[in-house]
């Protein structure tokens, strides 16, 4: 299939090197030179999110071509005049455009268009469908997922180096916590003095830390105290 990616950032680069993997005809191309998008049949916009709109509506309208995004936060109203849309989103970080092997496989929240469905199983997907009511909420559980995660591993850096220490040395307590929760689920692989009922070790906590740290260290030590009382209220007397 010929294929248009207008975008040549970390998700435009790294879409083309998977899409041409799995042999469609890929062209690459600038937000600013719609004007030589020749006669794709789909048409994938990787720009930022706010910036769809505005590239959508420099693209002329064509019943023989697909419009399609990337973005999670958005549905298809922002493609209009488009005839034909679709969104393409992969549940999947792209830190650099250089991540294709990560496409191939990945799982896809697919809206419009059946040909974006067909794009994301060439591509060996595993592909979702939601109401566009849905996707606030999908785009804000891929957050927290993803980019939250790697905000708190920046607290557990600063908080190790301020002792010696290096994020290396906890990474592997990190990983193995998310095999857990893969393997047992949220409730049951939490651990620490939440799950104890422990206020004095976390006032400790709270009291070594800095202060400009402790508003995060608190929202999350209530979740996992709501993750513990979920745990002991399901669980049989």
């Amino acid at each position: 299939m010929k294929i248009a990616i207008v975008g040549a950032g970390r998700a435009g680069s790294s879409f083309a090197t998977a899409l041409e993997r799995v042999g469609h005809e890929v062209a690459v191309i600038h937000h600013d030179d719609v004007s030589s998008l020749g006669d794709p049949a789909l048409i994938i916009l990787c720009v930022p999110d706010d910036a769809i709109a505005s590239v959508a509506a420099t693209i002329p309208p064509g019943v023989d071509r697909v419009v399609a995004h990337v973005a999670g936060s958005r549905n298809l109203d922002v493609l209009a005049p488009h005839l034909r849309v679709g969104s393409l989103h992969p549940l999947m970080a792209l830190p650099s455009g250089s991540e294709a092997d990560r496409l191939i496989g990945a799982t896809y929240c697919v809206a419009g268009d059946d040909l974006v469905r067909t794009v994301a199983l060439s591509l060996a997907g595993r592909v979702i469908m939601l109401r566009d009511d849905q996707r606030t909420i999908y785009h804000a559980t891929a957050v927290v997922a993803s980019n939250h995660l790697v905000a708190l591993m920046g607290q557990v850096r600063a908080f190790a180096e301020s002792i010696g220490l290096n994020l290396e040395d906890f990474l592997p307590l990190a990983q193995q916590s998310l095999v857990d929760v893969a393997r047992f689920g949220p409730d049951d692989a939490l651990t620490g003095p939440a799950s104890r009922g422990d206020m004095a070790t976390i006032d400790a906590h709270l009291a070594a830390i800095p202060e400009s740290e402790r508003s995060t260290y608190v929202a999350l030590a209530n979740a996992a105290f709501e993750l513990s009382e979920l745990r002991r209220s399901q669980t049989p007397a």
